[in-house]
């Protein structure tokens, strides 16, 4: 469990709501200890859910931190170029500020040409959601207040963690240098939109930033895994949208991408597809520097100056 708003909460791991009184939520750990007890049937992952849960809400002052929104005393590991939360790393430091939008960066340092607002229609959706759920006529003093947001449904607090994990690209390719050209929020017609469109020596990427709050895996040319909502199909969601792009602006992709959380699968890179014409990659946060660098495709592949030209007059935003 991270604390990226799309993770279930810790009163979600345990079952219970966050109404319970402490005898409920104890008698509720000793059950969800007791299934997912790999000794008993259970996994290590889920039974370290469970203990992380516990730790955030199983005693009266940790719980109070928790329901008023602090964050954990031992935040996880930060994976490059983002905050625990899954959030770029654009000047946040308070428990609100996690998320946030990104402030701008203050140092010199050359960065990649961006274009587009990396995570700006996410937030719009997320705001939306959000107004609905509390009720239209109630104010909202801070829509980014973690207690707040940890309150809400978690498909509501899903939108959030796919704004998040936009902007966490966003933040990674900027890093890479005036070098590279990035696009994000593309509009990408019927197909609604394509989260960033990365240019680089090695080629043309179609780039989606998505955080389930959970362990998926690749089954069946698909993605899947618990917290995927019904229905969803992300990989397919991706080429068409990559497609619907790549016909307005008659710029053919190199190829497409689903960028996740370190802690949503195991493996660097994984293919979707067959090896000599994969459908997508699947690729971990932490590694998406070094695969757009040009560990799929050979460096000098494309025209960078043709392509980007060519994409910069015909694409349409959102």
């Amino acid at each position: 469990m991270t604390d990226s708003p799309a993770d279930a909460t810790p009163y979600e791991v345990l079952g219970v709501p966050s109404t319970a009184d402490d005898e409920e939520l104890r008698r509720a750990y000793r059950r969800a200890a007791r299934e997912s007890h790999p000794d008993l049937g259970g996994d290590a992952q889920s039974f370290r859910r469970v203990q992380l849960a516990w730790e955030r809400i199983g005693t009266p002052a940790a719980r109070r931190a928790y329901d008023a929104g602090s964050r954990p005393t031992s935040p996880p590991a930060r994976e490059h170029g983002a905050s625990p939360s899954g959030s770029s790393a654009w000047g946040h430091g308070s428990p609100r500020d996690a998320y946030a939008p990104p402030t701008a960066r203050r140092d010199s340092r050359p960065r990649a040409r961006s274009h587009g607002h990396p995570g700006g229609r996410s937030r719009e959706v997320f705001l939306q959601a959000e107004r609905e759920w509390v009720g239209l006529g109630d104010p909202i003093e801070d829509p980014y207040d973690p207690a707040l947001v940890r309150s809400a449904p978690r498909h509501i607090r899903r939108l959030l963690g796919e704004a998040l994990a936009e902007e966490a690209t966003a933040s990674i390719v900027a890093d890479m240098g005036i070098g590279v050209t990035v696009w994000h929020d593309l509009d990408a017609g019927p197909e609604g939109k394509l989260d960033h469109a990365v240019l680089t020596n090695s080629g043309l990427w179609a780039l989606e930033s998505i955080d389930w709050g959970g362990p998926v895996r690749v089954e069946g040319g698909e993605i899947v895994g618990e917290t995927l909502a019904p229905g969803e199909r992300p990989v397919k969601e991706l080429v068409r949208a990559a497609r619907a792009v790549q016909k307005q602006t008659r710029v053919r992709f190199t190829g497409r991408i689903l960028v996740v959380p370190d802690s949503a699968v195991d493996e660097d890179v994984q293919l979707v597809g067959p090896q000599r014409k994969p459908t997508a990659f699947i690729v971990k946060r932490s590694a998406l520097a070094y695969v757009l660098s040009g560990a799929l495709s050979p460096v000098g592949s494309v025209d960078v100056f043709d392509v980007r030209d060519r994409l910069q007059q015909t694409v349409r935003f959102v």
